[in-house]
């Protein structure tokens, strides 16, 4: 991750956290991962490895338990973190599908007078 990038995902998590006020801080490691701590939950969200068909890998430790998500964008970096921090968050799904053609019948396609 450039150093350009890890800036704006700090800024960006620092700002959400905020937004949804969450008291947390955002820090960056030496080797340009983020450590978001608070309300007893320790994250981290550092490059994948390269090779790997996501960008980010997401850690959380919580208590002695540690799991790790893969994140393909920003999107679902701010998703992952915000189901960690705000437990009264609901995940919201869109589902895009395809619905039937329905053509209107004759009587809605003669011109009325005006």
């Amino acid at each position: 991750m450039s150093v350009e990038t890890a800036t704006a995902l700090e800024r960006l998590l620092a700002e959400s956290l905020r937004f949804w006020r969450v008291p947390a801080r955002v820090s960056r490691t030496s080797d340009g991962a983020l450590t978001i701590a608070g309300l007893g939950h320790d994250m981290i969200v550092a490059p994948a490895a390269p090779g790997l068909p996501f960008r980010w890998m997401v850690t959380v430790r919580d208590g002695e338990t540690t799991r790790q998500r893969p994140a393909l964008s920003v999107v679902s970096v701010l998703r992952q973190v915000r189901l960690v921090v705000d437990p009264a968050y609901a995940k919201q799904r869109l589902r895009v599908a395809p619905l039937a053609v329905t053509v209107p019948s004759a009587p809605a396609l003669e011109r009325r007078p005006t």
